[in-house]
Order: structure tokens, then C-alpha cells, then sequence
């Protein structure tokens, strides 16, 4: 572990510290920003050790805040790069990491990054404003630069993620992570250990990334078209969006399937089947 450069750093897992941290910079936790700043040391620790970083990693922090878990990873990693689209809290921000001298604080909207800018082997960790974590945690998976995410988010969106078929959360977006890694719950966080504290449980969740895991478009294609209107089957809604009804009702067959199922009834693999199938007849939109 590298020693801490700031001879006498603010500990920000202390409500007390945060509080007069804010103070001296003048701020207030923003709701439009998504700020509820983490102040629980053993939930800190929790994030930083499910991130299992080694000593040269490369790391990516979206929504630093007030940098208490940069500072964390700074301990830990070789490079942090985080974004952060308050420009109001950077000032707090180089108080808290400027000392870092592999921490690099980008002014920057997390939603509109190049993650094809990180080097392959990167690692994902971030405490992510709730209101676009599902959106950028996409596209972190897609670009195929990250070995590991460890992200925390709120209870629902964490049991988005983890479900499978039969789970009332299941939908689009668990095949999705599922179809790029492998993702489990290490541990819920309670409303007390942020500043402010949100209205709603949090989770840390873990994504191993699967190093063969290729984006498939056409794939969450169909996916995205069988889920659009959830009280409809499958073949209403895929034949709804151009699907031939005709490869629509052979693939469900080929599966050995109820044609009136829904779409949360089918595994990974099974859609992965289907696509084939309609994509191999030429009779999915767009096929040849």
C-alpha cells in the first residue's frame, strides 16, 4: 500500500469533517448532481477490497464528490482518472487528492465519455449518482477496457443486475450485464452512511468481466424489442418491430417454447438462439 502523501488529510468518513470540508468551500450536497457523499469507513473499505485492485492498475472513478473514495483507490492503484461534473466541488477536490500525484481530475459530463480512451486491463469503481448509473454502466461493459466494476448503486438497480429469469427485476438490462460478466451483491449500505442520506438502500455490486464478451447489437436488439411492452408476449412484441412472424414462431419452436410466453421467461442463451435463428433466415429486420 502506498503511504497517504497529505500530512494531515481530512477523514472523510467522518460526518464531522465532510460537514466542515463543505463549509470552507462553501457547498451544499446537490440533488441534480446526485450527491449523497459517502461517510461510512467500513462500507469505504468494502467498495476498495470487492475491487481486489492490484498495485499498477488503472482506474476509472465517475462522481468523485468530495474525493473520499478517490483517495482510497489512490492508496491502492497506480493511476486514478476521475470525472466529475460539479465544477463547484473541485476545488474541495484538489484539497482532498491534489497531493496524489497519480490522481488526475477531469472536469468532465461521465455520460459523454470515450471509454475506448482507458487502457485495456482498466478497472471501474464508483460510488454513481443514481440517476445515470444503468446508462454509463452500459457503456463502460460495451467498450471492453475494464478486467473488474465494483459500482455502488441503489438496491433496485443492483437487483436489475443480478437477476435472472423468474425474478420480478429481471429484464433487458440484467441480460445485458449478464452477456458481459459476471455480477454479484457483495454487501447492502444503509441511508445513514451518506451525507445527505438518500431516501432509498444502496448496494455494492461486483462485475467480473467476461474476456470474450463481444458487443452484440443485434442481439440487444431483439432483446430490447421482446421487453418493450412487458404485458405482451414475446412474438407480439418481436413481430410488432418487423420480426417475421413466420422465423418469430420457428425460432420459438426450434426453442421447444410456449409461443405465448413472455420475454422474462427466456435465459441468455436461449435469446442468443433466437438471434441466430432469425438472423440466419434472413427475416429479422435488417437481415440478409
Amino acid at each position: 500500500m502506498k503511504p497517504n502523501p497529505l500530512a494531515d488529510p481530512p477523514d472523510l468518513s467522518s460526518l464531522r469533517e465532510v460537514r466542515a470540508l463543505l463549509d470552507r468551500h462553501g457547498l451544499r450536497p446537490d440533488k441534480g448532481f446526485g450527491q449523497n457523499f459517502l461517510v461510512d469507513r467500513s462500507a469505504l473499505h468494502a467498495i476498495v477490497e470487492a475491487a481486489h485492485l492490484p498495485p499498477n492498475a488503472t482506474v476509472l472513478e465517475v462522481g468523485p464528490g468530495l474525493g473520499v473514495l478517490t483517495a482510497a483507490l489512490a492508496e491502492r492503484s497506480g493511476r486514478v482518472i476521475s470525472l466529475e461534473l460539479d465544477r463547484r466541488v473541485l476545488p474541495a477536490l484538489e484539497e482532498t487528492t491534489g497531493a496524489w500525484p497519480h490522481v488526475e481530475v477531469l472536469h468532465q459530463d461521465a455520460v459523454q465519455f470515450d471509454h475506448l480512451a482507458m487502457p485495456e486491463g482498466s478497472y471501474f469503481v464508483s460510488n454513481l449518482p443514481y440517476q445515470v448509473a444503468t446508462a454509463i454502466l452500459a457503456d463502460a461493459l460495451a467498450s471492453r477496457r475494464y478486467v473488474r466494476l465494483v459500482v455502488l448503486v441503489q438496491r433496485e438497480v443492483a437487483e436489475r443486475i443480478i437477476a435472472r429469469p423468474g425474478d420480478s427485476a429481471f429484464g433487458a438490462y440484467s441480460l445485458l450485464i449478464e452477456h458481459y460478466g459476471e455480477a454479484r451483491i457483495v454487501r447492502d449500505v444503509a441511508a445513514g452512511c451518506f451525507h445527505p442520506p438518500p431516501n432509498v438502500t444502496s448496494s455494492i455490486v461486483r462485475i467480473d468481466v467476461r474476456p470474450d464478451a463481444e458487443p452484440d447489437e443485434a442481439l440487444f436488439t431483439l432483446i430490447r424489442a421482446g421487453f418493450q411492452h412487458r404485458r405482451k408476449t414475446l412474438r407480439k412484441n418481436l413481430v410488432g418491430h418487423g420480426y417475421s412472424a413466420s422465423a418469430v414462431d420457428a425460432g420459438l419452436a426450434a426453442l421447444g417454447v410456449d409461443p405465448r410466453i413472455r420475454a422474462e421467461v427466456l435465459t441468455l442463451q436461449q435469446w442468443r438462439t433466437l438471434k441466430d435463428h432469425l438472423y440466419t433466415v434472413g427475416e429479422a429486420p435488417g437481415g440478409s
